[in-house]
């Protein structure tokens, strides 16, 4: 499997006039970026922004823009990914090197940016998962905790990332931002969400530290060398990143990596539970190490990574009611929020740390 696939859906497509405007602006750029025909292909994977593979001739490219409609009002920042990218990518942190950053509307009509198409397996669904050997999984799983490790152990003033986000209050401001949207008007009524938000309000944690956040750090948000599961070769979907705690990123990990286990999930596997990955503690002691961080108070992060992702699905969730989204599986990722709400509840019921 190399990189992501493109979907049959044409709900999103992009026109032939912007497809030609497109292709002008990167000649502008630089000819050699599309020496020939440009065509383009939606590619799956993606349950936010839209992605679009580029074909021009010459060297593959992928063009980000926001969903067709959205009710998280920070959300989807096109300049936020780019900025950060383009800063690590001269770093040698594995991330695509970036081609041009677009705001203003005349092209596509709303902001979008261009970069490099990194090849690779993305994996996703069990299949990719049980597909690998246990050396090779506990490999895949080793190097990517090791590139969320690395993130944080980047100095973001020295690659000019020191207005990229206000890290003293990031927790407290975090709080405030997704108890409010759970809040929204557009969100359901669910039991247990507000004592969730209310309990976590009560009880930040101090950070011990500040660092460049991801904001969504999950296996399939990266492109793995096909030959080399030990390789991240990409680190891809920035929308969320910022400067703050990095014991967010890892809650967050916590959850995509084991937290959301047996729930009818849409979204991705979950590596915890397939033979041959390694467990949540190992790899948490592993980044732990290669970081020098305590992880005090952590139940308090898993349980805010909960918060956070309810949140977001509930996001997408509205988003499939009023038709405004792209692929399949939006219509069960609605189902994921009660019980992950429960599950929050109970890590802070059961906190001893």
């Amino acid at each position: 499997m190399t990189g992501p696939t493109p979907t049959d859906n044409v709900a999103a497509t992009l026109t032939a006039a912007e497809l030609e405007a497109v292709a002008q602006l990167l000649r502008g750029i630089d000819p050699a970026l599309v020496p020939g025909t440009l065509s383009a292909s939606l590619l799956s994977g993606g349950r936010s922004n839209l992605t679009f593979r580029l074909d021009t001739g010459g060297v593959p490219l992928v063009l980000r823009r926001p969903p067709l409609g959205h009710v998280l009002a920070t959300a989807h920042d096109m300049g936020r990914e780019y900025q950060v990218m383009a800063a690590l990518h001269p770093t040698g942190y594995p991330v695509p090197r970036m081609i041009c950053h677009i705001e203003d509307s005349d092209v596509l009509g709303t902001p979008f940016y261009v970069m490099e198409l990194i090849d690779g397996t993305v994996y996703r669904q069990l299949d990719d998962l049980s597909s690998l050997k246990p050396e090779e999984a506990q490999a895949l799983s080793f190097s990517f905790i090791d590139a969320l490790a690395d993130l944080h152990l980047v100095d973001y003033q020295k690659v000019g990332l020191e207005n990229f986000g206000r890290p003293n209050g990031y927790l407290e401001r975090q709080v405030r931002r997704w108890v409010g949207q759970a809040e929204s008007p557009t969100a359901r009524e669910l039991d247990g969400w507000h004592e969730l938000g209310s309990r976590l309000s009560a009880s930040v944690p101090t950070a011990a530290r500040s660092t460049i956040v991801h904001g969504d750090f999950r296996l399939d948000n990266a492109v793995v060398d096909s030959a080399d599961p030990g390789r991240v070769r990409a680190v891809l979907d920035w929308e969320m990143s910022t400067l703050g705690d990095p014991l967010s990123d890892l809650g967050l990990f916590y959850l995509y990596w084991q937290g959301w286990s047996g729930l009818d999930n849409p979204i991705a596997a979950t590596p915890a539970d397939v033979p041959g990955y390694p467990s949540w503690e190992t790899l948490a002691e592993r980044y732990a190490e290669r970081t020098g961080t305590q992880l005090h108070h952590f139940s308090w992060y898993r349980a805010f990574a909960i918060l956070k992702f309810t949140v977001i699905c509930e996001g997408i969730h509205y988003r499939y009611s009023q038709g405004l989204t792209v692929g399949p599986g939006f219509e069960r990722i609605g189902q994921l929020v009660p019980p992950l709400i429960q599950r929050g509840l109970t890590i802070l019921d059961d906190a001893n740390d």
